[in-house]
């Protein structure tokens, strides 16, 4: 874990003062990616989602294929975080897997092989075939309970990705983690069952209220909706600025990031930022000595963006139209860092005078 010495300054009277005193803090790193597509070359005869994605199908999807996705996945897993979580993020959640079967093969690759990542996995009921998911550090946070959650509707016929609940121990504090994919857009009438997807997740945070009001909470993934978007802004009512969240708020510290044009997806010139991680009042506020916030982070390197192309400039993706581009996802990475003040140590009296 890396740790942050920082100085404390105090104004007092219009002067700075600089006491002596450092104080350590540990560095933990929570993460989104959207997989784009991740499906293994085998027809599963109970899933028509997968038809696209054989080696019969029109991409071609063959062994070959699919082992080079893995590796480029894990390619960005092994970096995201590293700049101050140099093991990496403790959680990573994830969205369009197929199956837990893509999961396992993806954190045997190589260059993630030494995370010894866990998988937790349900099938859910969406049309595509596609899941939501988490993978893990088992030595940064240990897992306790997972739960998934359907999607409500008016119209039962209508089925997309579970709500998937985790809750577990991060730096020593139980912390609720709801991965999301949410109803994808095709049209204006569409934002409704986005709507409907946000009160779901409040009801899931309702639930966990009823037991520990001051539960930790951190809400994430492809929303299919801005920060901005009534989704987001008006049923979860996450604010944009932190000293607007009251007790039981929630707090979206993508919103600045996207006021400044930085997107996680690229369509048609436009940059949108869909992949976002929300969290609750407790990680807000300055007293360190319990997890709290400290800054967000879309992962936007150079090696993730096309160079050429219809699409040069947008993230760099596994196909363009048909023909395979050897990409990694058409969605960026995102990110949030926590901090956590270090306990000092205690000299073994015995080596006192």
């Amino acid at each position: 874990m890396k740790r942050l010495t920082i100085s404390l300054f105090i104004l007092f009277s219009g002067i700075y003062l600089l006491f002596a005193q450092q104080k350590n803090y540990t560095v933990y790193s929570v993460a989104f990616y959207n997989l784009e597509n991740l499906f293994d070359t085998e027809d599963d005869e109970l899933n028509d989602g997968d038809d696209e994605f054989l080696p019969t199908s029109s991409y071609n999807w063959t062994t070959e294929k699919y082992e080079k996705k893995l590796d480029n996945l894990a390619r960005v897993l092994s970096r995201i975080g590293r700049e101050y979580c140099p093991v990496g993020p403790a959680v990573i959640g994830v969205t369009e897997v197929e199956n837990r079967r893509v999961l396992e093969d993806l954190v045997k690759r190589p260059a993630i092989e030494n995370m010894k990542l866990g998988i937790i996995h349900e099938d859910s009921p969406d049309r595509r075939g596609i899941d939501v998911g988490l993978l893990y550090n088992p030595d940064l946070f240990r897992v306790e309970s997972y739960k998934t959650f359907p999607f409500q509707w008016e119209d039962s016929s209508y089925v997309t990705r579970d709500h998937l609940l985790v809750t577990g121990i991060l730096a020593g504090e139980r912390v609720h983690l709801i991965v999301n994919h949410w109803p994808s857009r095709y049209g204006s009438k569409s934002s409704k069952l986005r709507e409907a997807a946000a009160a779901g997740v409040n009801a899931i945070i309702d639930s966990i209220y009823t037991t520990d009001s001051d539960a930790k909470v951190i809400i994430m993934g492809d929303l299919n909706d801005d920060p901005k978007d009534k989704s987001c802004r008006v049923v979860l009512n996450a604010k944009k600025n932190s000293n607007e969240v009251l007790p039981g708020g929630l707090f979206n510290p993508m919103w600045r990031l996207y006021d400044q044009g930085i997107g996680s997806l690229a369509y048609q010139g436009k940059w949108s930022l869909f992949d976002q991680i929300i969290i609750n009042y407790p990680f807000l506020g300055n007293n360190f000595t319990d997890l709290k916030f400290w800054k967000p982070e879309i992962f936007n390197r150079d090696f993730l963006i096309e160079k050429e192309g219809r699409n040069k400039g947008y993230p760099h993706r596994t196909f363009s139209g048909s023909s395979f581009i050897n990409g990694y996802s058409d969605h960026l990475p995102a990110l949030i860092y926590l901090i956590k003040e270090e306990k000092p140590s205690i000299p073994d009296r015995k080596l006192l005078p």
